[in-house]
């Protein structure tokens, strides 16, 4: 029963990574970063427990960004841990939409 939960939770942690890795790839697809346009990097901030303390998901969550993104334009995307807590990407995304209702 314990290899079938772990079995289970690393199925779903799988899939969750790739998710979240389709996301970024999403945003970054609609900023205009999906390309290699000199030697600009994209740094992304991640901030959770999972992509934190459990290593399995940071190597699949960077899989799905390279696989949809290319190895090449992959190797651009900086993905960092932010500790800094969920408060402060709800201000940036209140800010940055501010700024599209002016």
């Amino acid at each position: 029963m314990r290899r079938l939960a772990v079995e289970i939770c690393s199925i779903i942690a799988i899939r969750a990574a790739r998710l979240a890795g389709a996301g970024i790839v999403g945003v970054l697809k609609k900023i205009g970063r999906d390309e290699i346009v000199g030697m600009n990097r994209t740094i992304v901030a991640m901030d959770g427990g999972l992509y934190e303390h459990y290593p399995l998901f940071r190597q699949h969550l960077m899989a799905a960004v390279e696989e949809l993104l290319g190895q090449e334009v992959a190797k651009s995307v900086v993905i960092e841990l932010s500790k800094d807590g969920s408060g402060i990407g709800a201000a940036l995304i209140a800010a940055a939409h501010s700024r599209y209702n002016d």
